[in-house]
């Protein structure tokens, strides 16, 4: 056994990539079944102009949210917060110098952010697994630095579980010609790392990879808002800017604050929950076996799995949205297919634009919220809406080209004079900033753009095959000579269906109401005989939304469920 393997594997195997915060399954417990809803914003200045000021103003949008994350017993136990910015260059160079390391310019190295084991011997464990995963991909590995932090202000119970900081600095390499192959080989040495650590044992919970990228670098962990700030002390250094700052305050509804599930991740920070997020897991490890890319070759199979057991919903999205971006996908364009407006059946929608959706459908299952989801690369930020639109999300631009959004007005004090454009989110839409062009680019400029791209429609008339449009089949001439008891028998009625469903709509036209739930044993188990619809059930989901209306909120789940049954039995006897 290595040295390395010595060290991860003493408290022996675990889940893959498991969040050691977060508690096993166990009784009628599953962590699976955890939800979260907290506040998120941006700011950034439309023209690309770097400051301190806007990491200050990203920090007191977080001060502003203060009210959207939450606290335990310990008021110093919060669920955690951050904030995603762009790498500012002079500053890193200068504390760079101070420990013999000599970066290059700007754009040609990246920074790696990482919460390394407590352990020391653990930890260097690590880091050469990380050192020997750049290396493979024809990187450099420029250096180490520790990440200079003040835990004088922590909680006990935070500081027990307080990770070690530190920043890897990688060179692009002589055979990397431009950003976005940089950006690919280091997400390549990134994952491959990650998944060799986390496969050799309990040491590996302690590892998480914050963010590597030559863009943008992420200041995350269980800390509150008000302590962000002074922990990380390279956020207090008047060197250190950024064009933009987008920030997250996580309230973990019924569930347990971690490092690593704080917000942002490596694109995305997000309010609200992904509902589909099993199917969505699913879909995507189904496609391991399938999916192949040119830009990735051979070492795409260092990629798998694209998420870990464990994660979160939001980490989950990152990791789906962040395979397309390095795919070759623009940010805008892998958003669009991860959270798509309502096309279906939508008149008011052009057909380019449902043919695109339509395309896209077949390749990608929409990540349904409720979610207002912001995310960034370091050269684009942006948010969106899913498209039932239940999350808030509010922005406004200055006459200054500042771009501030965020889960509700007020987080910043910018004078109303100064204001040349307030509005909100709406359901499936999009607002993208642009920092290299230096304007925002319109929902309906994107989508037109995107849509006319390919010829979509074209595709679809070629590949799709509409039932509608298949020769009709001949049929059996109905019996009439059975009874209506044996039709029944046929068909799976019971005597309570009679009673308490088809009575009650013959009487008065209308479904019976009823209670949700059912004692009906599942298919699978039962000794009865049952017809083969019955071994499916489509699962639908209970957020923790309010009811949009009192008066539709009690029985929305309810009239759902019952529709759904109502519509399996009714195709089953066509």
């Amino acid at each position: 056994m290595t040295k390395a393997a010595e060290h991860f594997a003493q408290a022996g195997p675990q889940p893959l990539g498991r969040d050691p915060a977060l508690p096993r399954a166990q009784g009628l417990y599953d962590p699976a079944k955890e939800h979260d809803s907290c506040g998120v914003g941006f700011v950034a200045n439309m023209r690309n102009e770097k400051s301190h000021a806007i990491v200050e103003m990203g920090l007191q949008i977080l001060l502003n949210l203060d009210h959207r994350g939450a606290v335990g017993a310990d008021p110093k136990l919060g669920d955690g917060c951050g904030i995603l910015l762009q790498i500012p260059h002079e500053f890193f160079k200068a504390e760079c110098a101070k420990l013999g390391i000599e970066l290059p310019a700007a754009g040609d190295y990246a920074i790696g952010q990482f919460f390394l084991p407590r352990d020391p011997d653990t930890r260097a464990s690590a880091r050469g697994i990380v050192d020997k995963s750049i290396e493979e991909e024809g990187l450099v590995v420029l250096g180490w630095r520790d990440l200079p932090v003040d835990s004088s202000d922590l909680g006990e119970a935070v500081k027990a579980v307080e990770p070690h900081h530190a920043q890897i600095f990688i060179g692009r390499g002589p055979n990397v010609a431009d950003a976005d192959i940089f950006e690919r080989r280091i997400y390549l040495a990134r994952k491959a790392a990650s998944n060799e650590i986390y496969r050799l044992g309990n040491g590996g919970r302690e590892f998480y990879a914050v963010s590597v990228s030559s863009r943008t670098i992420v200041y995350k962990g269980m800390v509150l808002v008000s302590q962000l700030g002074e922990y990380f002390l390279d956020l207090k250094d008047e060197r250190f800017i950024s064009a933009l700052a987008l920030v997250h305050q996580r309230f973990a509804t019924n569930t347990f604050p971690s490092w690593r599930l704080a917000h942002p991740y490596r694109f995305v920070a997000h309010n609200g929950e992904i509902n589909t997020l099993r199917g969505n897991l699913n879909w995507m490890a189904a496609r391991q076996a399938s999916v192949s890319s040119p830009l990735f070759g051979e070492g795409i199979s260092k990629l798998w799995p694209i998420s870990y057991e464990g994660q979160s919903d939001t980490a989950c999205f990152d990791n789906a949205l962040e395979f397309l971006v390095r795919g070759g996908y623009s940010l805008a364009h892998a958003v669009m297919m991860l959270i798509p407006e309502a096309w279906a059946g939508n008149p008011l929608m052009d057909a380019d634009r449902k043919a695109f959706y339509e395309h896209h459908a077949a390749l990608m299952e929409p990540w349904d919220g409720p979610a207002a989801m912001a995310f960034t690369d370091g050269l684009q930020i942006g948010a969106t809406l899913d498209r039932n639109g239940l999350r808030p999300a509010r922005y406004l631009v200055t006459d200054d080209g500042l771009v501030v959004m965020a889960s509700e007005m007020g987080v910043l004090p910018i004078p109303e004079e100064k204001i040349v454009t307030k509005w909100r989110l709406q359901p499936g839409k999009m607002l993208l900033v642009d920092l290299e062009q230096g304007r925002i680019i319109s929902d309906d400029e994107i989508k037109k753009e995107l849509s006319n791209s390919h010829p979509y429609k074209e595709w679809l008339a070629r590949t799709q095959i509409q039932l509608e449009d298949l020769k009709p089949v001949d049929t059996r001439p109905a019996r009439w000579d059975v009874s209506m008891l044996d039709r029944q028998q046929a068909f799976g009625y019971t005597q309570e269906d009679l009673d308490l469903l088809l009575f009650p709509m013959a009487v008065t036209g209308q479904e019976a109401i009823g209670s949700m739930g059912t004692d009906t044993p599942v298919s699978a188990l039962s000794d009865k005989e049952k017809l083969l619809y019955t071994y499916f059930k489509q699962n639908f989901a209970q957020v923790t939304n309010p009811p949009i209306s009192s008066g539709r909120g009690p029985t929305f789940s309810t009239t759902k469920a019952r529709r759904t049954q109502s519509a399996s039995k009714c195709a089953s006897r066509s």
